[in-house]
């Protein structure tokens, strides 16, 4: 059965920078949860920083520069929690993660800016890169659909492989041998 790395704000825990939590509420995420495919956590917290916390963005990729909106710099914090996010996946082997669309850590498409205004640009948050990075599928809350076609996928790819003959050249060698009824 597929593990599934998942943003812990997303299933209720209120990790986000404010206290609170971005609970999806939808009845596969449920399931899933029930027959223990999901796997769940925080990178910012995973790398050390508290909840609350005060609000950060990524303010450049290269170097990596992660610092809350009062410049306080949570760079090695970030740093941190993307590994430790990664190696929980490793450990689990999962096989994609559902992480926070726009989070510095968690955004797999965009971000915020840096500038602590609102505007989102076109780059994934430091976890979320960090798994990318290591070949692992990410997708968003608003990409529940693909999440969800992705594991259907893989689930009927697993039954069509176990259901397959072991050796199909010898398999086929055994039925040519046999005599037609």
């Amino acid at each position: 059965m597929d593990k599934i790395l998942v943003s812990a704000c997303l299933l209720g825990a209120r990790v986000r920078y404010d206290g609170g939590h971005n609970l999806l509420d939808h009845p596969v995420i449920a399931r899933w949860k029930r027959e223990g495919r999901l796997i769940w956590a925080c990178p910012e917290v995973l790398g050390g920083l508290p909840t609350p916390r005060p609000p950060a963005e990524v303010q450049s990729r290269f170097p990596i520069l992660v610092t809350s909106n009062t410049g306080q710099d949570f760079t090695p914090q970030f740093l941190a929690g993307a590994e430790l996010f990664a190696d929980i996946a490793r450990q689990h082997d999962c096989c994609c993660a559902l992480m926070k669309a726009n989070s510095p850590s968690c955004g797999n498409r965009t971000i915020y800016d840096g500038s602590f205004t609102g505007r989102a640009i076109n780059a994934p948050g430091v976890a979320a890169h960090e798994l990318i990075r290591g070949g692992t599928p990410v997708f968003n809350e608003h990409e529940l659909d693909q999440l969800i076609e992705f594991i259907q996928a893989r689930s009927e790819a697993d039954t069509a492989h176990r259901l397959a003959p072991a050796d199909s050249y010898h398999a086929t060698r055994l039925v040519a041998k046999c005599p037609a009824p």
